[in-house]
């Protein structure tokens, strides 16, 4: 799996702490946004960004989009740095 898009969607700091927020439970936009000094506009663009990349997932309820992140993606990452620090350490 290439992770390019994924690691240019973590190279944000506004994605980062979009990401940090949602670590401890699924929020509405709302909720991210009181945690972040950007517009709304920002916001949307930027969880854009994250959803293309699959790091997050979106759901609706009424009104309100929630976002959570997506884990297995996460865990992908995770492996795969894992496996290559490992190659790093053996050479």
């Amino acid at each position: 799996m290439m992770f390019n898009r994924t690691f240019a969607a973590l190279a944000d700091p506004n994605r980062q702490a979009i990401i940090n927020a949602l670590r401890a439970k699924e929020q509405p936009v709302s909720a991210i946004a009181e945690n972040l000094n950007i517009t709304l506009a920002t916001l949307s663009h930027h969880l854009d960004i994250l959803k293309r990349a699959e790091l997050i997932s979106a759901r609706r309820s009424g009104r309100q989009i929630f976002y959570s992140l997506n884990m297995s993606v996460f865990e992908e990452i995770s492996e795969y740095l894992i496996k290559f620090i490992d190659k790093k350490k053996k050479n």
